[in-house]
């Protein structure tokens, strides 16, 4: 089976005797394996597995324990996560922790496949005896190792300490572990399991729960937030507060002691370069640079200008030539001439000359007075299709009449459309002056012209939106400055006002006799007065919104960061552009303030979390209790000597906290002791150690024989006396 590991391979396995014990301490966060009677354990590593596939060949391997994530980039992980062989401190997953054994054994220097040496295995309190079986059914069959023990984690922390002189006989360890808290009463050296307690909280608890706020309180680096880093700071950081109530009140008030006790982690950061900015020369030099391509440019529309002006008079000289020579000759000539020309009439030469001319008059920026007057000639042959309409109704027969009906409304029909037309063309022609007289401007000055467009369509903007506004609220408020109800007459404007009034006033102006309206033609001029300018309403063309319209979309074309506002009346509102700030040094700082207490708090309260059990100081007090019954002077006895081990006991302020706690639940004047393992981490294994390394430990061994013939019920009675 291939490993990924960093981990060095021991080679002095073979010179250790098969009568020296292997111990070792089987945790729910870290495996522990070395030789009897050594100072330290030989190998050390996490207790996960996962199994990625390589992702160019795609072959499985085991990967056990702490890996290098530079080597792991060339495996998929996505499939396969780490896994843990236990369910809270209990090993259920045999699979798994063969492969734990396999590498152990490995690391180790085993090369055979049986391990011909006595095995002392930890366990935690009461573990359940199919977890023991399987566990002996592993270690026999899969290994073949010739006996094996079985002890508590805890026990052994406390009988090390005990030979260091760091506790007494009787007293109780307290062991807040990877996953559980476990409180084990000692009598007279030896365990009693009776009066132990167990909570399902542990520092596996506190890591998650400190990865959980700090993912709220910073979300935008939850990718730094890793297993192996929010332990790291959790270890480096995170205290037991003397009085979690008081402590939370001190960051709440914000003194100068919790600044005193806030923490900052600085993530990886590159300040940006910082760009100086141009010097006075650089500047005169870019604005020269500017104003000679400015030049430039005007120089380029003129002369583009002067060619086109050039052009369209040559044109218009050779049409004039062509519509002369076109006078000279002969009507059936015509057509033969006007088959060398490329034109098929006189009016198309006529029109050409004539588009030519108005292109002219647009090139040289002149006025179309002249335009005008021509677009207002009437066709020659107008007065003699038109000419019955000067004719008296009374000299009129019943066709004529009608006749002269449609002539009259065909007249003014004509009339109205040339209007149209004519104001179209000066609309046009005043626009592109403008856009001429715009360029010209921008050309002298971009800078400046850019600033003045903006202030003009600042102008028309808010000019616009409050005649909107009037005509929307009639400009009359109801006493409270608050726009009141208004009636359809305050929002008309004068046209439509003139239109009502008409309409309102047609029956009646002539007098209260009969109605005769519509008896003479002049009634019916009242149509055309209320007709006239119909465009003129709400949603007339507006000059003030035309301008602004045209300021707007010459906006956009000369600025990208212009953004025009919504149209006016609509429920729409302004999208403002977000403004983006450079990221500073604070931006990748984070700031350690209450988490630090917060998160071991549970091992003390552990409804922090949800968890509805008991603390540490509750569960002493507790297992106190169940020894009351035996003796009356056991209670100070095991309050005088309180052992605390495990990885989480690490945390600075926990004897002080435990000690105020198991305080308040004993009678006032009791003594209480509480001491710290030499080495809250490794002690068991010490002890372990210690243990498998005495004369009398193959005494306390299920060999391999009692396991085959006594069978894994055998197990159930078995139990290690620590006191050797």
């Amino acid at each position: 089976m291939p490993f990924v590991s960093q981990i060095q391979r021991q080679t002095d396995y073979g010179l250790f005797p098969s009568a020296t014990p292997i111990v070792i301490d089987n945790g729910a966060s870290s495996f522990r394996i070395g030789w009897a009677g050594e100072d330290d354990p030989r190998v050390i590593f996490r207790n996960i597995v996962q199994r990625p596939r390589h992702k160019a060949t795609g072959e499985t391997v085991t990967v056990v324990g702490d890996h290098d994530p530079a080597l792991m980039k060339y495996f998929d992980c996505t499939r396969s996560g780490p896994r843990s062989a236990f369910d809270s401190n209990v090993v259920y997953q045999f699979e798994i922790m063969e492969y734990i054994f396999d590498f152990g054994f490995d690391r180790l220097g085993a090369n055979g496949p049986e391990i011909d040496h006595p095995v002392l295995i930890t366990e935690c309190v009461c573990n359940p005896v199919y977890s023991r079986s399987k566990m002996a059914e592993l270690l026999f069959e899969t290994y073949g190792v010739p006996s094996v023990a079985f002890g508590v984690d805890a026990a052994f922390s406390y009988k090390y300490n005990q030979q260091l002189g760091i506790c007494a006989r009787d007293g109780l360890a307290i062991s807040p572990g990877f996953t559980t808290t476990h409180v084990i009463p000692f009598v007279d050296g030896e365990a009693v399991y009776k009066g132990a307690c167990r909570t399902n909280v542990g520092g596996y608890h506190v890591t998650d729960y400190f990865k959980q706020l700090l993912s709220l309180k910073h979300p935008h680096h939850m990718t730094r937030f890793t297993w192996e880093k929010v332990e790291d700071l959790k270890m480096e950081h995170c205290y037991i507060a003397p009085d979690y109530a008081l402590e939370t009140q001190l960051f709440q008030k914000g003194t100068k002691e919790a600044e005193d006790k806030t923490r900052c982690w600085q993530l990886p950061w590159v300040p940006p370069v910082v760009e100086e900015g141009p010097s006075e020369e650089e500047l005169a030099r870019r604005a020269a640079i500017r104003e000679r391509q400015g030049q430039r440019l005007r120089e380029m529309a003129e002369a583009k200008r002067s060619s086109r002006i050039n052009e369209l008079e040559n044109e218009l000289r050779g049409l004039a030539f062509l519509l002369k020579q076109l006078e000279q000759v002969g009507e059936e000539d015509v057509p033969s001439f006007l088959s060398e020309t490329g034109y098929t009439s006189k009016q198309e030469i006529e029109s050409a000359h004539a588009k030519a001319t108005q292109s002219l008059r647009k090139a040289k920026g002149e006025p179309k007075a002249d335009q005008v007057e021509s677009d207002e000639k009437i066709d020659p042959s107008a007065d003699e299709k038109f000419s019955l309409l000067n004719v008296p109704d009374n000299m009129l027969s019943a066709e004529q009449l009608k006749e002269k009906k449609r002539l009259n409304f065909l007249k003014t029909t004509t009339e109205g459309r040339q209007r149209a037309k004519q104001k179209r063309m000066e609309e046009e022609l005043e626009r592109e002056r403008k856009n001429r007289e715009d360029e010209e401007k921008r050309l002298a000055n971009p800078g400046l012209y850019l600033e003045q467009l903006h202030v003009k369509y600042k102008e028309l903007s808010e000019k616009v939106e409050q005649r909107k506004r009037l005509k929307t609220n009639g400009g009359n408020t109801n006493g409270n400055n608050l726009s009141g109800g208004v009636g359809r007459g305050e929002r008309l404007n004068a046209a439509q006002r003139e239109r009502m009034r008409l309409l309102t006033t047609a029956a009646f102006d002539r007098g209260k006799g009969e109605d005769t309206f519509g008896a003479k033609d002049e009634d019916w001029q009242l149509y055309k007065l209320m007709s006239k300018d119909n465009d003129d309403d709400d949603d007339e063309h507006d000059p003030e919104e035309a301008e602004l319209t045209r300021i707007s979309s010459r906006l956009q074309e000369i600025d990208p960061t212009f953004i025009p506002k919504a149209e006016s009346g609509t429920s729409q509102q302004v999208v403002e552009v977000p403004k983006f700030r450079p990221l500073t040094k604070e931006d990748f700082q984070v700031i350690l303030g209450v988490e630090r207490f917060r998160c071991p708090e549970i091992l003390f309260n552990p409804n922090l979390v949800g968890i509805d059990q008991a603390g540490m100081d509750e569960m002493a007090g507790v297992s106190i209790r169940r020894l009351s019954c035996d003796s009356k002077d056991v209670e100070d006895r095991l309050t005088q000597s309180i052992l605390i081990t495990g990885g989480s006991c690490l945390f600075p302020g926990i004897s002080e906290r435990l000690e105020a706690g198991i305080r308040m639940i004993r009678p006032c004047g009791s003594p209480i002791r509480i001491v710290r393992a030499s080495d809250p981490v490794l002690d068991a294994w010490h002890g372990a150690s210690m243990y498998a390394s005495a004369l009398q430990f193959p005494s306390q061994t299920f060999t391999r024989m009692d396991y085959y013939e006594k069978g894994e019920d055998w197990l159930r009675r078995y139990q290690v006396r620590y006191s050797l």
